[in-house]
């Protein structure tokens, strides 16, 4: 099984849905991808991340968590073979268009690489090999999405130096993830019988079991504060519809349908004001390579 067909945000199997691809990588870009800079800034600042520093980030997507660790003075590497959409404004975000007259550029311009394919395409663009590796797209949300990690990692891993940071994430435990009653929204409107990948509860040992199958050794874990907030009932759905999650379910029913049973699966959460507020708990898990 490939990493593209276990991909969690934007599947490209035959029975998806019909959607504005560009329109939901915007809506990640600028609603939903922000939900989780507690956990890159944990990590980060866990590993000193700075300018000794050579990252590859696995299913980058638009970029933000290379931005922030450019922004530290490390050199970056994202690749990226699901969401082209989604890749593309990580090139906004990393790859600016040069100054009028030439000239260097931004520091995260020169220290930026971003690959359309699998992570052996970017075997060049550190030579040294990387120093870390991250995988920040969590597990745990998906039926599948832990075998497709780990497929990712076989093809990622001989890109590293020895002893380097592998860096595994995950939803936390339902109980502490308030929107999993959201996503069972998901599962509930999915066609079961057409064997569609929808949402299932994390497992306590979702991240060990992908780095023990990748002959990793754990050196450390922590759980982040992730509370998923919106401005209102619209902008939660257009975020939560950008991970990809709905979209068997979509395919199932179709798109007014999962509007409306996910606008009411909100409803509890919405406060006074307007907004929407949902706490959750994500996982990391620290990993050298041998």
């Amino acid at each position: 099984m490939t990493p593209t067909l276990v991909r969690q945000h934007l599947s490209h199997a035959d029975s998806a849905p019909r959607v504005d691809r560009s329109a939901r990588a915007r809506d990640w870009s600028e609603i939903q991808e922000r939900m989780l800079v507690p956990l890159y800034e944990a990590v980060y600042d866990r590993l000193d991340v700075g300018p000794a520093t050579r990252l590859l980030g696995l299913r980058c997507g638009s970029g933000l968590a290379l931005l922030m660790a450019a922004s530290r003075g490390a050199a970056v590497t994202g690749v990226d073979s699901a969401s082209p959409e989604r890749l593309a404004l990580a090139r906004e975000r990393l790859l600016p268009d040069p100054p009028p007259g030439g000239g260097s550029g931004t520091r995260a311009r020169t220290a930026a690489e971003l690959v359309d394919g699998p992570p052996a395409d970017a075997a060049g663009a550190d030579p040294a090999g990387y120093t870390l590796v991250t995988a920040f797209e969590p597990i745990g949300s998906l039926a599948g999405d832990s075998e497709g990690l780990g497929d990712l990692l076989a093809d990622a891993l001989p890109l590293a130096g020895r002893g380097a940071a592998v860096v595994l994430a995950g939803w936390g435990p339902p109980e502490r993830c308030a929107t999993s009653s959201v996503l069972r929204v998901a599962t509930k409107l999915a066609d079961p019988v057409g064997g569609a990948r929808t949402w299932r509860a994390a497992r306590r040992d979702d991240l060990e079991e992908v780095a023990g199958r990748a002959g990793l050794k754990p050196d450390g874990s922590g759980r982040v504060a992730c509370p998923f907030g919106y401005a209102d009932l619209d902008s939660a759905v257009r975020g939560l519809l950008s991970t990809g999650l709905f979209d068997a379910a979509i395919a199932a029913t179709d798109a007014k349908q999962v509007d409306k049973e996910l606008t009411e699966a909100l409803h509890p959460h919405r406060r006074p004001d307007g907004t929407v507020w949902m706490p959750n708990v994500f996982r990391y898990l620290i990993t050298r390579l041998p």
